[in-house]
C-alpha cells in the first residue's frame, strides 16, 4: 500500500479530488460542461483546439505502489503503579506519624482521629451513592452515629458499641421519614449499610486500644495490614501473571497473594513476639495469614463497590491513594479479626 497520511490528499491538491477532469490528450472540463457536443457559446468541439493537459496532470493516475517502509519495532513498556508513587509516599508517612504520634501521646486523641477519619469516610461513599445510583443515605444520622459508635466502642466496650449501632440505625430510619417515600427503602438500607461497613467496623480499633498494651496492639494490626498490601504489590507487580479475581480487581494475581501472606506472617510473628505482652511467635504466624487473608477480602469488596458504581476512587482528598475510604477498604474488615484473635491469643486486658 502506498504510504500516505490521511490528512493529506493522495494526489497533491484539492483540484486532484476529479482525477477524472484532466487527462493527457483529452478535455480540461468536465463532462457537464458540454451539452450534445457543443459549448455553452454553441461553439462544435470539433472546431476548438486539441486542450493542453495541466503541467501536473502528466502523471499517471493510478501510480505504482510503494512497498510499505519497514517500522521500527515499539519500545517495550515498563510497568507503571497507575498512581503517582511520590505524592503517595508522602501523604502515606504524614499519616503515619500523625497515628503514632497521637497514639503514643494521649489515646483519645487517637479516638478522635479514627471519629474523623470515620465520618470523612461516610461523607465519600454517601456522596457516590448519590452522584452515581440517586442514593439518598441520611449523611447527618449516620456522621453522629458513626462517631458515637467509636467513642462507645473505647469508653463501653463492644456493648457500647451495639448499642451506638442500633440507635444510629434508628436515627437513619426516622430521619429519611422527612422527605417522600419514593426510594425510601433503597436510601434507609443503603444507610444501614454504610452505618455497619464504616463505623461499626472501626469501633474494634478504638476497642483494641482499651488494652493496657493497647497502642502496640493498634500499631499491630495497622503494620501487618500495611505490610499485607505492600507484599501484594511487590510480589504481583513482579512476579504475577494469574489473576486472582478478574471481574472483580484485574490487578490483583495469585502471586500477589503469596506475597501478602508470606510478608505478613513474617511481620505478625515479630510483632506478636516482641511488641504484644504474653505474645509468641507461632500466634504471629496465624495472626499474619489471617489478616492477609481478611485484608484481600476487603479490597476486593471495596473494588466490587467501585465498579458498581462506575468510579475509580472513592475521593480525591488524599493525593496518591485517592480518597479517604480507599484507604480503609483493607483496614476496615481487618479490624475485627485482630480484635478477637488479641484477645483469644492474649486476652482483652
Amino acid at each position: 500500500m502506498p504510504i500516505v497520511p490521511d490528512d493529506v490528499p493522495a494526489y497533491g491538491s484539492d483540484q486532484d479530488d476529479d482525477r477524472g477532469a484532466a487527462r493527457p490528450g483529452g478535455p480540461l472540463f468536465r463532462d457537464e460542461a458540454f451539452r450534445e457536443g457543443t459549448f455553452h457559446d454553441g461553439t462544435s468541439r470539433n472546431d476548438t483546439p486539441s486542450a493542453q493537459p495541466l503541467p501536473h496532470a502528466a502523471a499517471p493516475q493510478n501510480p505504482e505502489p510503494m512497498p510499505d517502509a519497514p517500522q521500527p519495532a515499539p519500545a517495550p513498556q515498563k510497568k507503571s503503579a497507575g498512581r503517582d508513587l511520590g505524592a503517595a509516599i508522602g501523604v502515606g508517612v504524614g499519616l503515619g506519624v500523625v497515628i503514632v504520634a497521637s497514639l503514643f501521646v494521649v489515646k483519645a486523641v487517637f479516638v478522635g482521629v479514627v471519629a474523623v477519619a470515620v465520618v470523612v469516610g461516610l461523607w465519600e461513599l454517601t456522596s457516590r451513592l448519590q452522584e452515581r445510583k440517586g442514593i439518598k443515605a441520611p449523611l447527618v444520622p449516620l456522621a453522629l452515629g458513626g462517631a458515637a459508635m467509636v467513642v462507645s466502642g473505647y469508653a463501653r466496650g463492644a456493648e457500647g458499641a451495639w448499642v451506638a449501632l442500633a440507635f444510629t440505625g434508628l436515627a437513619v430510619l426516622v430521619w429519611r421519614m422527612t422527605e417522600p417515600p419514593e426510594g425510601y427503602l433503597r436510601d434507609v438500607t443503603a444507610g444501614l449499610f454504610a452505618a455497619f461497613y464504616v463505623p461499626f467496623l472501626a469501633t474494634f480499633v478504638s476497642m483494641m486500644l482499651t488494652a493496657d498494651d493497647g497502642p502496640r496492639r493498634v500499631v499491630t494490626f495497622l503494620l501487618l495490614t500495611v505490610v499485607s498490601d505492600t507484599g501484594a504489590y511487590a510480589v504481583g507487580w513482579r512476579f504475577g501473571t494469574h489473576k486472582l479475581a478478574p471481574r472483580i480487581s484485574p490487578g490483583k494475581t495469585r502471586e500477589g497473594l503469596v506475597g501478602a501472606v508470606l510478608f505478613a506472617m513474617v511481620a505478625g510473628a515479630l510483632c506478636m513476639q516482641f511488641l504484644i505482652d504474653d505474645g509468641t511467635w507461632w500466634q504471629g504466624l496465624l495472626l499474619g495469614l489471617a489478616v492477609a487473608a481478611s485484608a484481600t477480602l476487603g479490597d476486593l469488596g471495596e473494588s466490587m463497590i467501585k465498579r458498581d458504581l462506575g468510579i475509580k476512587d472513592m475521593g480525591t482528598l488524599l493525593p496518591g491513594h485517592g480518597g479517604i475510604m480507599d484507604r480503609l477498604d483493607s483496614l476496615l474488615p481487618t479490624a475485627p479479626v485482630v480484635w478477637l484473635l488479641m484477645v483469644l491469643f492474649v486476652g482483652s486486658g
